[in-house]
């Protein structure tokens, strides 16, 4: 297949808000079903009651008696980036490259996506709709001793006619991790596959409806179905930016699809990020847990002393339809719910989105392109901010400015990770009166020139990517 047959085949299911299998009102009846059918529970407990995790005697790090899942560690940053120049802050480290991968298998010719009701211990709302395998290499390699995870032969080349639709390494999220990365892989196959208990198909139009839900597709979803590019390859003939509501989705087609209107040309776009990579300076020393500065441990908790940004906390987990029921972990939990927002206008009869160089502690290659705004809200609407976040008014009071809200939902982070973090997605769009003059750390682009970077590896953040997935183009 060709990309612009590929390209196609996922559009055609991005306007398929019609499956072969159930409708949008069945699935969530479906997956109520699924949260009352699994028995979970989730208790916060003492670091000391915590099994096969310990604290390393000499290092203060937080680690797993194998040496596998991951670790917390610490970090001391030098920048010369922003306002902030140097910190120390605990970090994940998990080196392992992990799968998040999606079946795809057509029905009347039209892709579906086999998509799975899963439970992670820190989901605000228990069950959440993920990948069809989203699993690191400690749980495939069945470190923990348990099965090991459905379907995961379609994805390591042991089922003859799988065909690979997309294959990508994208970042994890940069301040949280230490240069995380996981292969997102969308496979497709041409036979008879087993449905397995809490599996379901759904076209990529219903995908994209659900993400209009508070809380019902996970990150590791939205990351995936993210990396999709489209082409038209059927002749749709697709509108400009008209300004009304109901051809929203065709205007974000347009600017996905169109080549010719662009600001700025993508060697323009290249040369703003290598410029910006070029004098960005960003000096990690892996450091002992037990010497990061300003953050304490407590019987419960590793926090900030202002307790500000995050804390690690430890976990009891039981989840009765797991490959293993019963663990105990770390989480990463946040102080409170964070903002990620781009703000969108139209330009030269397309829609424009204003993307931001981010500069995050974990980052792989330095600078990443991320929202116009992501930020934790708590902090600055507590006057504790430590450096001022460029439009963010635009998002928390968008009527002030007459802008247009276009998207904003709740979505949760990482449940494997995150204990029932969520941020507030936000898309507004700005009128004539915004200049399309902006500061040296942020470029407009169009969606087409934003796919063109997501297809290769640490570009596009995942506040960046998980924005992108909600874009849809049915109503």
């Amino acid at each position: 297949m060709t990309d612009k047959t590929i390209g196609n085949a996922f559009l055609q299911s991005a306007l398929a808000d019609q499956a072969a299998f159930m409708s949008l009102p069945q699935f969530l009846q479906w997956m109520e079903e699924k949260k009352q059918a699994t028995c979970h529970r989730i208790t916060p407990i003492a670091f000391a009651d915590m099994k096969q995790w310990h604290f390393h005697p000499q290092t203060g790090n937080l680690e797993h008696q194998t040496g596998k899942f991951f670790s917390i560690e610490g970090v001391h940053i030098r920048t010369n980036w922003d306002t902030v120049k140097e910190w120390s802050q605990p970090i994940i480290n998990q080196p392992e490259i992990g799968f998040l991968g999606i079946i795809a298998k057509s029905f009347g010719g039209v892709l579906h996506f086999l998509m799975q009701a899963k439970i992670e211990p820190g989901n605000i709302n228990g069950v959440q709709l993920s990948p069809t395998l989203q699993a690191t290499r400690s749980n495939y390699t069945q470190v923990h001793q348990g099965n090991a995870p459905h379907y995961l032969e379609y994805f390591m080349g042991r089922v003859p006619g799988v065909k690979v639709l997309l294959d990508q390494l994208q970042s994890e999220q940069g301040a949280r991790f230490f240069r995380k990365r996981n292969r997102n892989i969308i496979v497709e196959v041409a036979g008879d596959i087993p449905v397995l208990e809490d599996f379901c198909w759904l076209t990529l139009a219903q995908i994209k409806q659900l993400l209009s839900f508070d809380n019902v597709v996970n990150m590791d979803t939205r990351t995936v179905i993210s990396g999709i590019t489209f082409r038209n390859g059927n002749g749709l003939v697709v509108p400009g930016n008209s300004g009304r509501p109901e051809v929203f989705g065709l205007s974000m087609l347009a600017s996905e699809l169109d080549e010719e209107h662009a600001l700025h040309t993508i060697e323009e776009v290249i040369s703003w990020i290598t410029r910006h990579k070029s004098l960005a300076e960003l000096e990690v020393e892996r450091v002992p847990l037990s010497r990061v500065q300003h953050w304490v441990r407590d019987s419960h908790a590793i926090y900030h002393e202002d307790h500000k940004y995050f804390s690690v906390i430890a976990v009891q987990v039981e989840i009765g339809n797991r490959e293993v029921r019963n663990w105990t972990q770390p989480l990463v939990q946040s102080a409170q719910e964070g903002i990620m927002g781009f703000i969108v206008k139209n330009i030269n009869g397309v829609y424009h989105f204003l993307v931001q160089a981010k500069m995050e502690a974990g980052n792989l290659d330095i600078i990443e392109l991320a929202p116009t705004v992501q930020c934790l809200t708590g902090n600055y609407r507590k006057g504790l901010n430590e450096y001022e976040v460029p439009f963010l008014d635009y998002f928390l009071h968008p009527e002030q400015h007459q802008t247009q809200v276009l998207l904003s939902t709740m979505q949760s982070e990482e449940g494997g990770r995150f204990y029932r973090e969520q941020n507030r997605n936000m898309i507004v769009e700005v009128g004539e009166a915004f200049s399309p003059e902006v500061p040296e750390k942020y470029i407009w682009m169009t969606l087409h020139q934003i796919k063109t970077f997501i297809r290769f590896n640490n570009y596009l953040n995942i506040q960046a990517r998980s924005l992108l997935s909600a874009i849809r183009f049915v109503s």
